[in-house]
């Protein structure tokens, strides 16, 4: 995909902010208010540290939750960043930081980060509902820009690229994932039970590492795609 100006402007400020992916994409069948009246979003995704991932068998460890902890804030600060380099460029913007997205209900947002990074093409949401991309799997982390800048939006993700693999849900200590392949016309709690995982998830982090928060990961580690990011480069 040819990229203009403005994309290749706000991919590369991005890129120099810390983002490991970056893409653009067409807001326009989602609902008005979700997308807050813009067209159009940007994805910016940064990946975790594979030797963070490695980390993580039975359990999350101690240095998987400080970087989890804090990797809100870090997110936060590239897509207000992001969204002020965006106004700068004459466009208006609005950065989906933690204080700007509307929940509705519990575990679940109006316009969720990954909706952003599959109409962008970055990616698929896999059967253990994270995005999952070819270059790092599930272990990559996202946050979204809202804007009207005239972008060329990349041609968006609708079909699950996961087949006949069961790894995250064999691996699920939850029993959280049913195993059916994602398409945006799907609601999440066809095939993931958010309810479940955060509940299981809090109690083994508790009991294991003595936090009281729904944290995992094992999804995450044992992705064939996690797998190959791991082992292209050991660092």
């Amino acid at each position: 995909m040819q990229m203009n100006g403005a994309d290749a402007k706000i991919t590369a400020e991005l890129t120099r902010l810390g983002a490991d992916m970056v893409g653009f994409g067409n807001l326009s069948a989602l609902e008005p208010e979700a997308r807050r009246g813009f067209p159009l979003g940007i994805s910016a995704g940064v990946r975790v540290p594979r030797e963070l991932v490695r980390g993580i068998t039975d359990a999350p460890t101690p240095e998987y939750w400080d970087y989890y902890h804090s990797g809100q804030e870090t997110l936060d600060k590239l897509a207000d960043t992001g969204a002020e380099y965006v106004r700068s460029l004459g466009y208006n913007a609005l950065a989906l930081t933690l204080k700007n997205v509307k929940f509705v209900g519990a575990l679940r947002s109006e316009l969720p980060y990954k909706t952003v990074a599959t109409r962008a093409g970055l990616g698929w949401i896999g059967k253990c509902a994270m995005l999952a991309t070819e270059r790092f799997g599930t272990a990559i982390w996202f946050t979204a820009i809202l804007t009207d800048a005239p972008l060329t939006a990349a041609e968006p993700v609708n079909e699950s690229k996961c087949g006949a693999c069961s790894a995250c849900a064999d691996a699920c200590p939850a029993h959280a994932i049913s195993g059916k392949l994602w398409n945006p016309e799907l609601d999440r709690d066809e095939f993931f039970d958010a309810a479940k995982c955060a509940t299981v998830a809090r109690a083994r982090a508790k009991e294991l590492i003595g936090v009281d928060y729904p944290i995992c990961g094992r999804c995450i580690a044992v992705c064939p795609r996690t797998q190959r990011y791991l082992d292209a480069k050991r660092q």
